[in-house]
C-alpha cells in the first residue's frame, strides 16, 4: 500500500466511525424545571405559558438550556401526590407549583427540591414558610392573599345589591378556607347574614344551589378553590339559571359569573420566572422573600347582571378593570 492509498484508508475509517455529537448528548447545562398544576391544562394554560414567556425574558430556552415537565392534576386532588412525586423522580432542578394543593403536595413530596409557588395562599398560616422576609425552608415564590379576599367579593355583591341580605359562602370541604371568623365579622359589618355551604363534588352544584334558594339566599360568593375554578363555567350557568347573582375569583367573570375580584395570577407566574432564575442560578429559595400580591383586579359581566335583572352601579363599572358586556 503506497502512502496515498494508506492515507484514504485510514480517512476512510474516520468518516464511517461513530463519533459522539452534541445532538446525540444532553447538554451539560440543561437544567429540568417542573411545573405542578392543581387544576387543568385549559384552566391553567395562560399560568403555564406566562412562566415560560418570563423565563425566556431571563435568557433561559427550552430545548436549549432547560426542560420544562408539566403535570395536571385535572381538579382531582387525589392525583397530586404522585404527580409531584413524578417530577421528584426526574430529578427537577426546581418546581412551580400553580395552586395551594399543590405547593402542599410538593412540599410532602421532597425537602431538598426548591419550590417557587406561582399562586398559592397564605404560606404562614399553611405552614409553607416561618416568614415572608424570610422564608427559612425551600419553599418562596408567590401568594396570592385568598382569604382576605373573601370579604371583599361580598362587599361588591352588596353594592351591586344595596337590600342584599343573605348570602351563601360556597366551600370544598377538602380545601377548608382560613380565615372565616374576619369574612363574618365583614359581613356583619355589611349587614349580611353569610352561611357557609359545602360542596364536595360538580355533581352536587344543581342540588345545592336549588336548595339555597329555597333557603332564601340571594346571592353566592364563590371560594378560590380548584373544584370551582375548573367547573367555573357549569356554577356560574346554574347560579343564573337559579337567578343568583355570584361573585369568585378574577376569572369567575369571564366563565360567566356577575363578578370576578382578585389578583392578577398570570402576572404572579409570570414573576415566579425571576425566582426560578435565581435559584438555577445557586440562590436559597430560604433567603428569597415572598412576595404578597399588591394588585388586584375587577371584572364585571355587565351581560350576567342584565340576565339577572341588576343594573350595575356606574360607580361600580367605572372602577372596574375590564367589562364584558
Amino acid at each position: 500500500m503506497d502512502r496515498r492509498d494508506f492515507f484514504g484508508s485510514v480517512v476512510g475509517v474516520l468518516i464511517s466511525t461513530p463519533f459522539p455529537t452534541t445532538a446525540q448528548q444532553p447538554s451539560p447545562n440543561l437544567r429540568r424545571i417542573g411545573f405542578l398544576g392543581s387544576e387543568s391544562a385549559s384552566n391553567q394554560a395562560k399560568r403555564l405559558e406566562a412562566l415560560r414567556a418570563g423565563l425566556r425574558d431571563l435568557g433561559h430556552v427550552e430545548g436549549k438550556n432547560i426542560v420544562i415537565e408539566v403535570r395536571w392534576a385535572e381538579g382531582n386532588y387525589d392525583r397530586l401526590p404522585t404527580l409531584a412525586a413524578e417530577l421528584v423522580g426526574l430529578n427537577v432542578s426546581v418546581v412551580v407549583s400553580s395552586g395551594t394543593k399543590a405547593t402542599l403536595a410538593m412540599k410532602n413530596a421532597t425537602t431538598t427540591i426548591p419550590i417557587v409557588m406561582g399562586s398559592t395562599g397564605d404560606p404562614i398560616a399553611l405552614g409553607l414558610a416561618t416568614s415572608f422576609a424570610r422564608p427559612g425552608g425551600t419553599i418562596t415564590g408567590l401568594t396570592t392573599l385568598g382569604p382576605e379576599l373573601t370579604g371583599k367579593r361580598l362587599e361588591l355583591l352588596k353594592e351591586a345589591m344595596p337590600r342584599l341580605a343573605r348570602a351563601a359562602y360556597l366551600v370544598n370541604p377538602a380545601d377548608p378556607p382560613s380565615g372565616l371568623h374576619k369574612t363574618q365579622t365583614e359581613a356583619r359589618a355589611l349587614q349580611v347574614e353569610l352561611r357557609q355551604v359545602e360542596v364536595r363534588a360538580p355533581s352536587e352544584f344543581d342540588s345545592t344551589i336549588a336548595a339555597m334558594v329555597q333557603r332564601g339566599i340571594e346571592a353566592i360568593v364563590v371560594q378560590g378553590d380548584t373544584m370551582f375554578a375548573v367547573n367555573a363555567r357549569a356554577l356560574a350557568d346554574l347560579a343564573k339559571e337559579h337567578r343568583l347573582p355570584s361573585a369568585g375569583i378574577l376569572e369567575y367573570a369571564e366563565a360567566g359569573g356577575m363578578i370576578g375580584f382578585g389578583a392578577d395570577i398570570i402576572e404572579g407566574h409570570r414573576r415566579a420566572a425571576t425566582y426560578v432564575d435565581k435559584i438555577l442560578k445557586g440562590a436559597k429559595p430560604a433567603e428569597l422573600p415572598i412576595e404578597r400580591a399588591t394588585r388586584v383586579h375587577l371584572v364585571l359581566n355587565l351581560g350576567t347582571a342584565k340576565t339577572l335583572g341588576i343594573a350595575m352601579p356606574r360607580s361600580l363599572v367605572a372602577r372596574a378593570d375590564e367589562v364584558i358586556q
